[in-house]
C-alpha cells in the first residue's frame, strides 16, 4: 500500500475570479458559494456580487439558476468525484481491497478540514425532493456513478455479489458524510472499522 500524503482538496488553491472569462467567473463563483453554503441558500445576487459580473451577463450565460446549478453539479462531479476522490483512491494503493478502505481514510482527512462542506450531491437531492426535478435527477445520477466506481473496485477484488456489496459500501460512505455534517468528525473512522468487517465477511463467502 502506498504511503499517504496530506490530502489536497479540489478548490483549495482558489485564485479568485478576476480576469477570467465571464462564464468561467460565474461558474467559479457558483462552485465556491454552492459548495460551502448550498444551492438553496445562495441567490443570484450573491453570485453576481462574488463574480463581479452584471446580472444581465449572468443570464446571457445561464438562462436560469437551475441551469447554473446543473453546471455546478457537473463541475463538482469532475473536480470532487473524478479529479479528487477517485484519483486519490487510485494514487494511494494498487490493491482493490485497500482502495476500498482508503475511501474512509481520505474521508477522515476531509472531515477534519476546516473547509469540510459535506456532499453537494446529497444536499441538492434533498433540497429538490421532487424526483422529476432535473436537479434531483442529476444528483442521483452522480451518486449512482460513485456507487458504480465502488462496484468496479469490488469486482476487481473478486468480491461476491459486487453490486450488492457496492450498495452497502456506498451507504457507509453517505452515512459517514451525513454524520460528519452533523458534527461527528470521526465518523469515517467508524465507517472504516465497519468496512473492514464487511470486507472480512466476504472472504468466507
Amino acid at each position: 500500500m502506498k504511503s499517504a500524503s496530506p490530502i489536497s482538496m479540489p478548490g483549495e488553491k482558489h485564485e479568485g475570479v478576476t480576469g477570467r472569462g465571464a462564464r468561467e467567473r460565474i461558474l467559479a463563483s457558483a462552485y465556491e458559494l454552492f459548495s460551502r453554503r448550498g444551492t438553496r441558500a445562495v441567490g443570484i445576487e450573491a453570485i453576481v456580487s462574488h463574480s463581479g459580473v452584471a446580472r444581465m451577463t449572468l443570464y446571457r450565460n445561464f438562462t436560469s439558476k437551475d441551469e447554473l446549478v446543473l453546471a455546478f453539479l457537473a463541475r463538482r462531479e469532475q473536480q470532487w468525484t473524478k479529479d479528487w476522490l477517485q484519483a486519490e483512491v487510485e494514487r494511494r494503493s494498487t490493491a482493490p481491497r485497500d482502495r476500498l478502505l482508503s475511501v474512509f481514510e481520505i474521508f477522515d482527512e476531509w472531515f477534519h478540514l476546516e473547509t469540510f462542506e459535506g456532499c453537494s450531491f446529497i444536499n441538492v437531492m434533498l433540497e429538490t425532493a421532487d424526483a422529476t426535478n432535473p436537479l434531483h435527477q442529476a444528483s442521483t445520477q452522480q451518486l449512482k456513478r460513485i456507487r458504480a466506481f465502488i462496484e468496479g473496485l469490488a469486482r476487481a477484488a473478486r468480491i461476491p455479489q459486487p453490486e450488492e456489496f457496492a450498495r452497502k459500501w456506498h451507504l457507509l460512505m453517505k452515512g459517514s458524510i451525513v454524520a460528519a455534517s452533523e458534527g461527528d468528525r470521526d465518523a469515517a473512522k467508524l465507517a472504516h472499522a465497519i468496512g473492514k468487517n464487511l470486507l472480512e465477511a466476504t472472504r468466507s463467502e
